[in-house]
């Protein structure tokens, strides 16, 4: 069966964080930082590979990769669940709003179409404004700038990690062969000109389209795609012709942030490229699952920081900082209300942002560096996305009719069957398919993990040694 799924409606992540098991579990119903979505309509449920409708399938035959966008998930391209929206794959022309409906919002990525490239409303205003006040013996003057640009701030202050780390961050361009784009951000990772930044900000030009990088001192170099990421939603690109002076960020130890470390997200929200915010990281491990709504979309799961720095489209693919200025996350998805703002029918922030960890994007990166393709873990079974708290429960049967768990799998192999709900990995609670996504994709092939399940009112632990998968498909 195909994996591109046309109109297929998959449940959303579960709104609460896998927990250590030491931890309370958070209260039922909790709406938590990521929305609850609105439910899957009434109706006999397929079977899809990876998600395609209410399963997911690990490591199931080929074509069983990856598994679409949750249902009700506006993806990146709608403000949220019935409301306003415009897609990030839409031209740049500026799209015109659709009708605002009463539902939920939704997990919407933060890229830009239809953007306000490079300034350009700001510029365009104040030449206007300096126009009409011609000759009408207006008495403003200009400061001397007095060598006010050359300030330096101490290395601790938000101030002194943004001018250390803007110089390595970049405006990315990407247009498609029919004339489809957007813009979001990336950053430099290491001196060769390679640059890390989300799959869905490139995603219009990794077939033959253009793509262009540029940098806050105004150099702007073309650039193309080395290796993209669907699911883990990351994507390297390296720049043509690359300067000699590059210098990479440092990255940090995303495993070691903490609730309440200061963050600081660089990005071009609205297409206002080096804008800095701040905030605090507000929760980790939060299942996010997110796509760009298109009719043959495919969902990215993470399990993610999440960051009240103010995130908008545009800001996807930029760098989520510590107080350090080291890179712990890449800014890749926001929670939407239903009502889009700004004029242009896009949602912005409310505070609700979330960062793939940079520990995983490392290992992502350094994949596509080297193989042009991503290498995704994988237990070999296939499980059901329909909305639970209980757990990850493996279908019956699989896509086409194979079977759920895969012969000689990792799953086969540590003895899991149809009907078994997985209910912890490791430490961590899986209260749904997505989750469970999600905390897989946190590990690398070949990893052993402890899998927790229920069968027949029964819990068993079993250690398990994650297989994998190379490519999107």
């Amino acid at each position: 069966m195909s994996t591109e799924n046309e109109g297929n409606a998959v449940p959303p992540a579960p709104s609460a964080p896998p927990v250590p098991v030491a931890s309370p579990a958070p209260p039922q119903g909790d709406a938590g930082a990521t929305a609850q979505l609105p439910p899957v309509p009434p109706g006999p449920p397929e079977q899809h590979p990876y998600g395609t409708g209410p399963t997911a399938a690990y490591g199931a035959p080929e074509g069983s990769w990856p598994p679409p966008p949750p249902p009700g998930t506006p993806g990146y391209g709608e403000a949220g669940a019935g409301g306003a929206g415009g897609g990030w794959g839409a031209s740049y022309q500026q799209p015109a709003p659709k009708p605002a409906g009463g539902g939920r919002g939704g997990l919407i990525a933060a890229v830009l179409v239809a953007a306000l490239v490079a300034g350009g409303l700001g510029g365009g205003l104040g030449y206007t404004l300096a126009k009409d006040n011609d000759g009408q013996g207006s008495t403003t003057v200009s400061a001397a700038d007095n060598g006010a640009s050359q300030i330096k701030r101490a290395p601790g202050t938000i101030a002194g990690v943004a001018s250390k780390a803007l110089p390595s961050t970049v405006t990315i361009e990407a247009e498609s062969n029919s004339g489809e784009g957007g813009t979001g951000t990336g950053f430099v990772f290491d001196t060769q000109g390679h640059i890390v930044t989300n799959n869905h900000v490139v995603a219009e030009a990794v077939d033959g389209g253009k793509l262009s990088a540029t940098f806050p001192d105004g150099r702007k170099y073309a650039a193309e795609v080395v290796g993209h990421a669907q699911g883990y939603d990351v994507a390297v690109i390296k720049l043509k012709n690359a300067p000699s002076d590059l210098k990479p960020l440092s990255l940090g130890n995303s495993d070691q942030v903490a609730v309440g470390d200061e963050t600081i997200a660089i990005g071009a929200p609205f297409g206002l490229s080096n804008t800095v915010t701040t905030g605090i990281i507000s929760a980790k491990n939060r299942p996010v699952a997110s796509s760009d709504g298109s009719s043959s979309s495919k969902a990215s799961y993470m399990s993610a920081l999440q960051t009240d720095a103010s995130i908008n489209p545009g800001n996807s693919g930029g760098p989520l900082l510590n107080a350090s200025g080291a890179v712990i996350g890449i800014n890749s998805a926001i929670q939407s209300t239903s009502g889009g703002s700004f004029g242009s029918g896009q949602s912005g922030s409310i505070g609700l942002g979330f960062a793939i960890p940079i520990n995983q994007a490392k290992y992502v990166a350094q994949q596509l560096i080297k193989n042009g393709k991503p290498v995704y873990a994988k237990i070999g079974a296939s499980v059901s996305l329909e909305e639970s708290t209980d757990g990850a429960k493996i279908t019956d049967q699989g896509t086409g009719g194979a079977d759920a768990v895969e012969s000689g799998g990792p799953a086969a192999k540590a003895g899991l069957k149809p009907g078994d709900v997985i209910t912890k990995l490791d430490d961590s609670v899986i209260d749904s398919g997505p989750t469970l996504i999600g905390e897989i994709w946190t590990h690398k092939p070949g990893d052993k993990v402890k899998v927790t399940y229920t069968r027949g009112g029964d819990q068993h632990t079993v250690d398990l040694t994650l297989g994998s998968r190379v490519g999107d498909s």
